[in-house]
């Protein structure tokens, strides 16, 4: 994994030194001002001219400048590297979800998705701020301090490299071993109440009408609790950490500056230099004392770009063939399935099982089905969001695989089951289909779907805001949105996964009517439960347990004993068959 970091980083590697260079610079700005003003002082007790103590008066002026412009340098050279990074991860994090949807997003649940997105990116901005600056400035200002200390006094330096070591080694080590376990269930954790807390926000209204609120909310503040228990154990062994490293900072000053006095009063050492050597002693601790909580934030750090990294491992659905894509063929074209399987991971029977389709310009189909049978799955697969695992799709004569996705999607494309429209007007969510449409295209749109007298009624019309999800407008509302989105992307093949979902059964079988009209001359499948104006359609596919059980037009079924038969005569009204 920290090859893995290390690549991230790496294009911003300059702006990275930059960083260590002007913290480092800072650290000894602030080491020299501190040697250079206990100089300044003890000298000036000597009541000396005062030509001997120009330089250092200049000294201390410019180390305390030069100390605030280099802490400048590196918070704005440390944060560009840092959010540099955090923008490079989060488009890469992006890149990966785009193949993974829609068929491999269901791994994850949308919360816990969103805080790998969001919490967990971050945590790169960490390492390059809090733990890569610190480190590297510490090790360098360390190794500075004992060598000035060696030069001036050879046994402080043992004294001050011991209890350096003591306290930016060994400290966060022990913290390291003692803290692990806690860092590392720190993510999980913020990520389960999140996914608690948007259960709650989203469902509160089933949950108010079952009566299940209370219970949601223990639930929540479960997992509250136990992130809670977390946070306090991670400060708690920081704070004893930062506390122990302090208390050795004290104890290596106090030994340091015993031994600059027994070296003064053996001659070993002038008498100015004595507060030099304790307070280079006591400064020379500032940047390692950091170290404490970097060690934490290193720990949370690897467990949060853990969950990032699988995310950014996690196979796609499809694989894309790259450079050796063809390009995307050009209407008329003819899309057909042989014996197509799907078999999902984990499953042990097929979702769809040696199916045949062909779909010819023009060509409209029916696929019609019980829950289950395997009509999404179909329409999955001709859109080329999963890989079958037997059998191929041809399009245009070529199988899928040698196209891009996208370019398979604008050619193959419709309404799937789960359509989502975002928080924004109606306008913008019918123009993601066709950024340039005018208004009355989109009307026109409507006005298929069934929504233009509706749409018009509203006092925004068009600029009407339809809330996240759609949840300012009806399930029925909702999914004529979407219908007509698909209709203004006039693709060449319409795919429509059950239109009519969540509409009244008088509104559904006139929305079907006009649907079956305005697609005359249009390549299409329809996928739906309701068999009212079927009668249009070239082609009826009855499927079940994922194989197709009968075909035909609807006259041929209806007049066959079968499944099609028997959802024909249940949708009717209860009356005589004859």
């Amino acid at each position: 994994m920290l090859r893995r970091i290390a690549g991230l980083l790496r294009p911003h590697l300059a702006r990275l030194l930059l960083a260590v260079s002007a913290s480092v610079a800072t650290e000894l700005a602030a080491l020299a001002l501190m040697g250079t003003a206990a100089w300044l002082l003890a000298r000036a007790a000597e009541q000396p001219p005062l030509a001997a103590l120009s330089l250092a008066i200049v000294g201390v002026r410019a180390f305390a400048t030069g100390r605030g412009v280099f802490r400048y340098a590196e918070r704005l050279a440390s944060h560009d590297a840092a959010l540099r990074a955090l923008a490079t991860l989060r488009g890469k994090v992006y890149d990966s979800l785009v193949p993974l949807a829609p068929s491999g997003l269901p791994a994850y649940r949308s919360a816990d998705l969103l805080s790998r997105m969001v919490n967990d990116v971050e945590a790169v901005q960490d390492v390059v701020v809090r733990v890569l600056v610190p480190v590297s400035t510490a090790i360098v200002v360390a190794g500075v301090a004992v060598g000035v200390c060696a030069v001036l006094l050879p046994s402080a330096a043992v004294a001050l490299a011991a209890g350096l070591a003591l306290a930016g080694l060994v400290v966060p080590l022990l913290m390291v071993a003692t803290a692990r376990r806690t860092a590392r269930r720190l993510a999980p954790a913020r990520a389960e109440l999140a996914a608690h807390h948007t259960d709650l926000l989203q469902g509160s209204a089933d949950l108010a009408v079952f009566g299940a609120t209370a219970t949601a909310l223990d639930s929540a503040e479960r997992a509250s609790a136990r992130l809670a228990r977390l946070e306090r154990r991670t400060a708690l062994t920081t704070a004893l950490g930062g506390a122990a490293a302090m208390l050795i900072q004290g104890v290596t000053t106090v030994a340091v500056t015993v031994l600059a006095l027994d070296a003064r009063s053996s001659g070993g050492l002038a008498g100015v230099m004595v507060p030099v050597v304790a307070l280079v002693a006591l400064i020379s601790f500032e940047p390692v004392l950091p170290l404490v909580p970097a060690v934490q934030r290193l720990l949370e750090s690897r467990a949060s770009l853990r969950r990032v990294l699988a995310v950014l491992d996690t196979p796609a659905p499809v694989a894309e063939p790259g450079a050796a894509a063809l390009p995307a063929p050009s209407a008329p074209v003819t899309v057909e399935a042989r014996g197509l399987s799907v078999r999902y991971p984990g499953a042990t029977v097929d979702a769809v099982d040696g199916v045949d389709l062909t779909l010819t310009p023009g060509r409209r189909v029916a696929v019609v089905g019980a829950s289950g049978s395997g009509k999404s799955t179909l329409l999955a697969c001709l859109m080329r969001f999963i890989e079958p695992s037997a059998g191929t799709v041809l399009l245009g004569g070529r199988p899928v695989q040698e196209y891009d996705g996208d370019d398979v999607r604008a050619v193959v494309t419709g309404v799937t089951q789960d359509a989502h429209l975002f928080h924004t007007s109606i306008r913008e969510n019918l123009r993601l289909a066709r950024p340039d449409a005018t208004d009355d295209e989109l009307l026109a749109a409507l006005e298929t779907a069934r929504l233009r007298d509706w749409v018009e009624s509203l006092p925004a019309g068009l600029d009407t805001l339809v809330g996240e999800s759609g949840g300012q407008v009806s399930g029925g509302q909702r999914q004529r949105l979407a219908l007509a989105r698909a209709l203004l992307a006039d693709p060449p093949i319409v795919l429509l996964d059950e239109p009519t979902e969540g509409l009244d059964p008088r509104t559904a079988d006139e929305l079907m009517t006009d649907l079956l009209a305005s697609t005359r001359g249009r390549t299409t499948v329809v996928v739906t439960h309701r068999l009212a104006g079927l009668d249009a359609v070239d082609e009826i596919v009855v499927m079940e347990a994922g194989r197709v059980v009968q075909r035909g037009t609807h006259a041929d079924l209806v007049a066959a004993d079968g499944p099609y038969q028997d959802l024909w005569w249940a949708s009717r009204p209860v009356s005589s068959p004859s």
